[in-house]
């Protein structure tokens, strides 16, 4: 077996490995209990609230999709494309190395569409970019307006160097932005050809991309104590930090990785009050949509499955 087809889950393994030895020494001293009295704290506007920022968060993420395919010139409808972005990113969420998970569960719905394996490239591709754009948005803005929170998630970097930073973040998003306006030329590989989208694309990606990540981000703040809460913008901040470290350990889930830096993100805050609201977030965000997930997959496969034995008994005249 080649060694590269263990790279990813290695990488993935050892971050939940080295995050959780650290969580273990930073958390040894708390009790079960005491998580549980901060879960039964969080009132329920505060779970109200968490479940329809998660619903806002995807419904974000299928709009991904439908840009791709619009950027494609492919019609599907809303339904379909809801059903599979959704199924797409609870599966990858969970899975880990997210843009290959996700890609397999696409290919398999989007195929049966008509969509080429070049196409659903570039739609896999497009949507990690769309991520990638809300994620430089966000964090530039955040560093501009909130230089302090450097301090939170970075002992290297000065705070001196966060606002300039932001800048040159959101300088290379409007490169992005010229780029499509211009119309520069595409880049061709042996299997794809990535062009630049119309400016309208661009643009609404422009407002549809943070969308998840704000929505994905209130989730926690909702269910976190207002007692030493340091405000959204922070909790916002520390969760593009944590979420991206996370897509890139490609830890299952991001387990262990979300609660290390979150925890040492929030000191004013209790550990088990922020491992609560993680709590929360794991449940609203990844496991419930990971199970409605499993059912969709079953379900479309039996659909398939029905559908090729109805055609093969037509063929052979049964």
């Amino acid at each position: 077996m080649k060694l590269n087809k263990f790279f990813w889950p290695l990488i993935g393994a050892a971050a939940i490995v080295f995050s959780l030895w650290i969580l273990y020494h930073d958390l040894r001293g708390l009790s079960f209990h005491e998580f549980r009295e901060s879960l039964l704290a969080i009132p329920p506007s505060g779970w109200i609230l968490a479940a329809l920022a998660t619903i806002a968060a995807y419904a974000a993420l299928a709009a991904y999709d439908h840009l791709a395919l619009e950027h494609l010139g492919r019609r599907i409808s809303l339904w379909f494309i809801t059903v599979a972005s959704f199924t797409a990113y609870a599966l990858a969420h969970n899975i880990g190395a997210s843009v290959f998970s996700g890609a397999v569960v696409r290919y398999r719905a989007y195929s049966s569409k008509g969509l080429s394996a070049s196409e659903v490239g570039v739609l896999v591709a497009f949507c990690s970019f769309t991520f990638a754009l809300g994620t430089a948005v966000l964090m530039g803005l955040v560093l501009i307006i909130e230089p302090e929170i450097i301090e939170r998630v970075s002992e290297v970097l000065p705070v001196e160097a966060a606002f300039s930073t932001g800048v040159l973040i959101l300088a290379l998003v409007s490169l992005y932005v010229i780029g499509s306006l211009v119309g520069f030329r595409p880049i061709r590989t042996r299997w794809l050809k990535l062009e630049y989208p119309r400016p309208s694309i661009a643009f609404r990606q422009l407002l549809i991309a943070p969308v998840e990540l704000l929505a994905a981000a209130a989730i926690i703040y909702f269910v976190l104590p207002e007692a030493g809460n340091p405000g959204y913008l922070v909790v916002l901040g520390i969760f593009l930090a944590s979420f991206s470290a996370a897509l890139l350990s490609h830890a299952p889930g991001g387990i262990g990785v979300l609660e290390l830096i979150f925890i040492a993100g929030l000191p004013e805050l209790s550990p088990v009050d922020v491992l609560a609201a993680l709590a929360v977030f794991r449940i609203l965000y990844l496991i419930i949509p990971f199970v409605l997930g499993l059912a969709a997959v079953l379900a479309f496969e039996h659909a398939r499955y029905t559908q090729s034995k109805r055609e093969e008994k037509t063929n052979t005249g049964g």
